[in-house]
């Protein structure tokens, strides 16, 4: 065991008025198993990339270990896997590579295939098995689950079991509660570790959360109360003041002193007041800073005349005049959400395109009712670029309503300025999410959505799912938003 201690780390990229982190401090245990959460553009791999120093940055970030980054770039992806695993751990033997393979449920084989030809989980494995053969080497894991089907989601969960330390950047909740003990979390204003995994960490934070609300409210309540009754009194003070100084054409004498008595008491208790004020003011200032409001977000669906929208029965995709699954049977009816399941390149994205209309060789039953409109969200964010404005343009959608769907899933006024091809992977889903749910449409086509967006924009996706009730179909790995959401599944097989 070793420690990590970050003491008044400050950073902030240049150019920019504010910082990303201001005077942390925190220390970290190397056996602890960290996930590492916070909104998309909030400075998690900015974070990683300050533990592997290439970023100045003010404080101190002391350590004796050596940092890992997960994913590292491959500059020949032409070479053998196994020439890859040694380059980067040059002391492992064979019988360590291939043991560390097995963990991961991997055959051998894939040892001396190129880099290159590798699926994507496949080559996951290779850089991962990699690192950990590195002794005495923490790692930083960014986001390894993008892309990966659920099963090999479940064999890295069992691999990351076996191992001590390392930082997981992950959105994933279920994976995050299978494998992390202790949780970073990137906040407004601060940065905190949890012990316990995801699920641990929401439970408090709702907690935190609903108290400082309380709080909020009571103060303001306190606030308004103290004030009206510090300016009443202050007002009667002045007029008692004032009253020593009046003629007064009676035969009872005006007792100053006792007019004066009572002047000053009325206004110590008005000072009195306006102390309890400002402390209350104070109180409720240093709340709600971390609180992650969650607005609401908004989709319109279009219901169609008829119910039965798609039939598919008997259906396979052919390529090169073979069938790529087996025999796949479901219907689509307005209301319904439907997960398609399957492991990667069995062909769920293939069925996604049909419906669409592409033309694509099948065999089986096909019917899709007239006149549908298709609200679609691409896997690919490789052909977004240009403004927002002119991206809202060429979509035919709403501007402002766009716009506000991106504000409310975390997008700031500097984003709102920024070029799409600029953005962060996890902000480019969210202009794709953004686009489809600023569009009415009788069923809405998503294809793996969810990479890199950050929880709690998932959850808000969720939650407008279930309230607005959209005919969705959808191909997804995150296992909680599928049990969330969908009420039909679909297997793809081989």
């Amino acid at each position: 065991m070793s420690l990590i201690n970050i003491k008044n780390l400050t950073f902030g990229y240049e150019g920019s008025a504010n910082h990303i982190f201001e005077n942390v401090s925190f220390s970290i245990d190397t056996d602890w198993k960290l996930g590492l959460i916070g909104r998309n553009g909030k400075g998690k791999t900015t974070f990683l990339n300050l533990l592997l120093e290439k970023y100045h940055y003010t404080g101190t970030i002391s350590k004796n270990v050596e940092f890992d980054y997960f994913p590292f770039e491959i500059k020949d992806k032409e070479k053998m896997a196994i020439e890859i695993v040694q380059e980067i751990a040059p002391n492992a033997e064979d019988w360590e590579i291939i043991k560390e393979l097995s963990l991961l449920q991997s055959d051998a084989e894939i040892l001396y295939r190129n880099f290159n030809v590798l699926s994507g989980g496949e080559q996951v494995k290779i850089l991962l098995i990699s690192l950990f053969l590195k002794e005495n080497h923490f790692l930083l894991i960014d986001e390894p689950t993008n892309h990966l089907d659920i099963e090999t989601r479940n064999h890295l969960v069992s691999y990351l079991n076996k191992k001590k330390g390392f930082i997981l950047v992950s959105h994933d909740r279920e994976f995050l509660d299978k494998v992390v003990n202790h949780i970073i979390s990137i906040n407004h204003t601060n940065i905190e570790i949890q012990k316990g995994n995801y699920s641990t960490w929401k439970e408090n934070k709702d907690r935190q959360d609903a108290f400082e609300m309380t709080q909020n409210n009571k103060l303001k309540k306190d606030i308004n109360r103290l004030e009206v009754a510090s300016k009443n009194t202050a007002k009667w003070s002045n007029e008692v003041e004032k009253s020593k100084y009046k003629t007064i054409h009676t035969e009872a004498a005006i007792d100053r002193g006792y007019v004066g008595h009572k002047s000053a008491k009325m206004m110590k208790t008005s000072k009195v007041m306006e102390q309890r004020i400002n402390k209350a003011i104070e109180e409720k200032t240093n709340l709600l800073k971390n609180v992650d409001r969650n607005d609401s977000l908004k989709i319109v669906p279009l219901e169609s005349r008829k119910n039965q929208l798609i039939l598919i029965h008997d259906l396979q995709i052919q390529f090169h005049h073979e069938p790529i699954f087996s025999p796949v049977t479901f219907e689509v009816k307005n209301g319904d959400r439907i997960a398609i399941i399957g492991k990667n390149g069995v062909g769920k994205s293939s069925i996604i395109k049909l419906i669409m209309g592409k033309e694509i060789p099948y065999t089986g039953e096909f019917k899709r009712a007239n006149d549908l409109k298709i609200s679609y969200v691409s896997q690919s964010t490789e052909h977004l670029k240009g403004s927002l404005k002119t991206f809202a343009e060429n979509c035919k959608i709403d501007e402002t309503i766009f716009k506000a769907m991106l504000s409310k899933m975390g997008f700031s006024k500097l984003d709102f300025d920024t070029d799409i091809a600029e953005m962060s992977e996890g902000q480019k889903k969210k202009v794709l999410i953004a686009k489809s749910i600023s569009e009415s449409a009788n069923i809405y086509i998503w294809d793996e959505p969810l990479n890199y967006i950050d929880i709690l924009t998932r959850i808000q996706i969720e939650e407008a799912i279930l309230t607005y009730k959209p005919t969705l179909i959808f191909v997804e790995r995150d296992e909680t938003f599928i049990k969330n959401v969908a009420n039909k599944r679909v297997y793809v097989e081989k």
